[in-house]
């Protein structure tokens, strides 16, 4: 039997071999196009019904025998009946994906998706606003179960430097679904007398499409077999909340998440009553809108997938984060002047109208930067945690997510009950999108250190990796590498997929905003003996202690930046780390940073700046050593191989 640890050992293996060229080449493979298609079908399908819907409480309330007036609160309740299933049934879902084998499941949960369908196909036929409410309830019912599957199969079924790719195109296609959902149930439902029998037959047929789609989705064996659930979900969704605030980054990330969801749903649910309120727009300009903000998300998801190469560049988080304020405060302002006379405006006569383009382009604006935001923090997810745990984590995502869009669909009912517009209420979620994100970036740093990483690696120079084979996945290992500018760590550290513990002269790691970094990165200080012989013993005891733990650290033998160019003498230290932590050595050179801005080079400033701006910098790295073969003098030579006559 194949047991979650031989699948473990297969992925690691996996991992090794070289990436895809582009982020489009997985949708010819297998291993993720079926579940790519039955993940796009299902969010269609979802929207077609949705939207459907949601034309019905904005345009033709009176066709349920409601008042036209309570179209907002229905709306905003029907957001709210969605996304309760994920707060009541995430923490057994989460159990169920774990325990079972994942494909299977997936084809259960579509059958189960035909008969919500048809139970939908009647409540839109025969106008049943109690019964389409409850069709409403059973989609999120099912979508809940979906959920934990739907990103915690992904790195069964990806190697590590896909994972990015993987989300960015799971998330575009999710949204490309929900547009292409959102015009075709809002289009259809509006088509006199046939609309709702369209609807109805097209659901029906999503959802029978889907299910075959699902049965081409490889196996995915089960991560925790002999896991015993826990059918209280009150406990259940205590101990796994638990859990995840053991990992501060993984805990803020799934909060940043769910804070996305909260701030990008509570947009999303006002948008039928602005563009109609504000805008003075009909049904298509309420599609034109949502459009825009749904085409953003697949855009900024596909962006954040080319910035962040084969890596999980949780730098981008912050970028998302500014965005998404910035762009929101705007539309705030933005909202046009419109004379509400005569027929509401179709999308020809709102276009017309002076600003309209302004809050498109904002919209646009907030989503591209959700998409930057949101992927990264997935990405986190999937790749730090704990395998056996992951589905688990996941319906953790999936509670808090629910949990905040929840309070998100009372907040707007709140606020609209308040007087507050549309524009105003607005303002007051990007001013809250500022302090959230304050919180988070000041109680996990690595964010902000990550974008200053990223920036580096995408302004100053243009890295070429040799060897990246030979990257230890995980640790204990220990790295060893020429030293020659004061920014070598963060070099290493944004081509290392495993967080990378640096030891450096702690003049170095004292440098001026340089400091931030290195703090944030825990690299460890270290002194001569001669210099302070109590700072030396202690770096060495940090460093048998990160090795315990299994983590990556690197070390520059040089003891010292290069002053000409030229690589010192290696330390003796290294023999010391190794005789007490006996672990494979991997060694590695940097080529082409001599004479940069950020080197010791004489060179004038013009000079070094010339170089500076998207230099072109190599990173050599050789085979790992055996630990009881590792000396100084053999790295230096492996080293310097390595490195070669370039500086």
């Amino acid at each position: 039997m194949t047991t979650p640890r031989d699948v473990d050992q297969e992925l690691h293996s996996e991992r090794d071999e070289p990436a895809p060229l582009s982020a489009t080449s997985l949708l010819g493979q297998r291993r993720f196009l079926p579940y790519f298609v039955t993940q796009f079908l299902g969010a269609f399908n979802d929207n077609v019904y949705r939207n459907a819907l949601i034309g019905l409480l904005t345009y033709q309330l009176v066709s349920l025998g409601v008042h036209p007036d309570r179209g907002g609160l229905l709306i905003n309740l029907s957001a709210g009946l969605f996304i309760l299933p994920f707060f009541l049934f995430s923490a057994t879902a989460g159990q169920i994906a774990e325990k079972f084998e994942k494909s299977v499941l997936i084809r259960r949960i579509k059958i189960l998706e035909i008969v919500i369908m048809l139970l939908g196909s009647a409540a839109l036929i025969l106008r049943d606003l109690r019964l389409l409410l409850l069709v409403l309830f059973l989609m999120g019912v099912q979508s809940a179960l979906f959920g934990p599957i739907k990103y915690s199969i992904l790195p069964q079924q990806l190697r590590t430097s896909e994972i990015t790719r993987g989300n960015a195109l799971v998330e575009a296609g999710t949204f490309l679904a929900i547009l292409i959902g959102m015009i075709v149930g809002g289009l259809l439902i509006n088509l006199p007398e046939v609309g709702d029998r369209l609807v109805s037959v097209l659901v029906v047929l999503l959802a029978t499409c889907g299910y075959l789609s699902a049965r081409q989705i490889p196996a995915a064996p089960a991560s925790a077999p002999d896991l015993s659930i826990n059918w209280n979900v009150a406990t259940q969704t205590l101990r796994m909340i638990k859990r995840v605030r053991k990992d501060r980054a993984i805990f803020l990330s799934i909060m940043g998440i769910s804070w996305f969801w909260f701030f990008g749903s509570f947009f999303l649910a006002q948008i039928p009553t602005y563009a109609r309120v504000e805008l003075y727009g009909n049904q298509y300009v309420v599609t034109l809108l949502l459009a825009m903000f749904t085409v953003g998300i697949a855009l900024g998801s596909l962006l954040c997938s080319v910035l962040s190469g084969r890596s999980v560049e949780i730098g981008l988080v912050p970028i998302g984060a500014a965005g998404m304020t910035l762009f929101a405060v705007d539309l705030s302002f933005a909202t046009p002047v419109v004379e509400k006379s005569g027929a509401l405006l179709g999308v020809g006569g709102f276009l017309d109208v002076d600003g309209a383009w302004r809050v498109l382009i904002d919209l646009a604006g907030i989503a591209v930067a959700g998409g930057l935001f949101t992927v990264p923090l997935y990405s986190l997810i999937q790749t730090r945690s704990d395998a056996a745990y992951l589905s688990r984590t996941i319906a953790a995502v999936n509670i808090t997510n629910a949990l905040f869009m929840v309070v998100s669909s009372l907040l707007g009912m709140a606020l609209a009950l308040s007087g507050l517009r549309i524009p105003q209420m607005y303002l007051v979620v990007a001013l809250m999108n500022v302090a959230v994100s304050v919180y988070i970036f000041t109680r996990v740093p690595e964010f902000m250190m990550r974008l200053l990483v990223w920036l580096l690696m995408h302004v100053m120079y243009r890295l070429k990796r040799v060897g990246g084979e030979n990257m230890p996945l995980e640790g204990p290992a220990v790295l060893v590498c020429n030293h020659v500018s004061f920014v070598d760590a963060m070099i290493i550290g944004s081509a290392s997929r495993p967080p990378v513990r640096f030891v450096m002269y702690h003049k170095i790691y004292n440098t001026p905003v340089l400091n931030f970094v290195f703090r944030t990165a825990q690299a460890i200080p270290i002194a001569s003996k001669r210099e302070d012989a109590e700072l030396l013993d202690r770096a060495y005891d940090r460093v048998a202690e990160e090795l315990a733990a299994g983590r990556v650290v690197c070390i520059f033998p040089e003891g010292r930046l290069t002053t000409d160019g030229e690589m010192n003498e290696f330390k003796p230290g290294i023999e010391r780390i190794i005789e007490r932590s006996p672990v494979p050595v991997v060694p590695m050179a940097l080529r082409g940073l001599w004479g940069s801005l950020f080197s010791r080079s004489q060179s004038g400033l013009g000079s070094r700046l010339s170089r500076g701006f998207f230099a072109r910098i190599e990173l050599h790295v050789g085979a790992p050593i055996a630990p009881e073969e590792v000396t100084a003098a053999l790295l230096q030579e492996q080293v310097a191989a390595l490195r070669g006559g370039m500086r």
